[in-house]
């Protein structure tokens, strides 16, 4: 039996982002692309293996032409947001296997620029076929899912309006210290509150911003380290699990894959929830963030109100730092927003992350050494958590 080789993240990058206007998907693949390339010190060359989704009728074929690649390893993996952290996961595991040395995985779009030139519309429905057609014909629109889940936690648990509020007031807190940040701007629990209603409970700040931009992370075999010009990030755990498509098939609103998904993540890095010094969570919605500290661990059932609570996800002085470049909510989600994830996680490990930089709570005060990373795709339909070390 061939030994497993071990896998680091060698390579990441953000495309131009926010606002957008004079550039296509493709040209954002591209441009994420060769930065993460140049990022890492690795030539076109050494790229063997390719993921991307979202973009063609043939994804991910049309999307390696356009960048020059011809891919021995694909993959075209399609659930949501948590795509990527689910891409990472396959790509890991090809490479320990020897089926690939280095995969890139890039996404771009133009999402905010789309809906101002009139290419498209706010996206309200994901079809109407399928399981689906039960619930589209009653409004149930996408938002709408996330706000009847976060209202049941509310129900069942106390959870307060002022406490999801917390989550969109200590994101934008995070993107202040970020200069690639859409929204810099400190708002108060108050202004959250205040705001128009999208969907009850949520009012807009308690939901991400429409963006423009494209990211690009480099794995590689532990063979290909030494030849790159940044510190690895090794690749330790991850999981990833699906849960529903109907919600009449959702067992329990405030319960989220990554409930599966970040259990069998920690298991196979062999490291618990209370040894990582940051999180990079998905946050479409304010209540994905609470609810997956939850189920990643970092609290107990019902106690994600509580959690977020007197600044606990800031980078300066919070106790979990969450979201550190301002997240969804503030930064940029230009749909599919699970690679920005990754590529925070690892430049936050690499101590790159300027103004915003983790130091650990506990031990000297240095560079953080772990670094958990959960998307989630649909209205909590999918998760993958990965767990990074340095």
């Amino acid at each position: 039996m061939v030994a497993r080789r071990k896998v680091a993240v060698v390579g990441v990058a953000l495309s131009d982002c926010g606002r957008v206007a004079d550039a296509t998907p493709y040209a954002l693949h591209a441009q994420a692309a060769r930065r993460a390339l140049a990022d890492a010190g690795l030539d076109r060359s050494l790229v063997d293996g390719f993921a991307s989704t979202g973009l063609g009728a043939l994804a991910p074929v049309e999307v390696a032409e356009y960048l020059g690649l011809r891919p021995t390893w694909v993959d075209s993996t399609s659930v949501g947001g948590s795509t990527w952290e689910v891409m990472a996961a396959h790509a890991a595991d090809a490479i320990a296997a020897g089926h690939a040395r280095v995969v890139l995985l890039a996404y771009g779009s133009t999402a905010r620029a789309d809906v101002r030139a009139g290419r498209r519309t706010g996206t309200l429905s994901f079809g109407t076929r399928g399981p689906l057609q039960f619930e589209v014909p009653y409004g149930h629109t996408l938002i709408a899912k996330y706000a009847m889940a976060a209202r049941r936690h509310m129900i069942d648990y106390g959870t307060t309006i002022e406490q999801l509020a917390e989550v969109a007031v200590q994101a934008r807190a995070n993107a202040a210290l970020n200069p690639e940040a859409m929204f810099r701007t400190p708002v108060t629990v108050d202004e959250v509150l205040t705001g128009p209603v999208i969907a009850d409970p949520f009012t807009k700040l308690h939901c991400c911003v429409r963006s423009d931009g494209g990211a690009a992370v480099l794995l590689a075999a532990e063979e290909y380290v030494p030849d790159c010009r940044t510190a690895p990030v090794w690749v330790l755990g991850s999981g990833e699990y699906v849960s529903h498509a109907a919600m009449s098939e959702w067992a329990d609103f405030t319960v989220s894959p990554a409930a599966v998904s970040g259990r069998l993540a920690f298991e196979r890095a062999g490291v618990r929830p209370d040894e990582m010094d940051f999180a990079e969570i998905y946050d479409a919605f304010t209540y994905m963030t609470l609810v997956t500290l939850e189920d990643l661990g970092f609290c107990g059932k019902g106690e994600g109100g509580a959690f977020v609570e007197k600044g606990r996800l800031r980078v300066e002085g919070g106790g979990l730092p969450v979201n550190t470049d301002g997240g969804g909510l503030s930064a940029q989600h230009p749909g599919m927003r699970g690679l920005f994830l990754l590529v925070e996680a690892v430049r936050q490990l690499r101590g790159e992350g300027g103004e915003r930089q983790v130091r650990r709570r506990r031990g000297d005060g240095g560079l953080p050494r772990l670094g958990v990373v959960s998307g989630t795709g649909g209205w909590f339909c999918s998760s993958g958590t990965v767990v990074l070390g340095v």
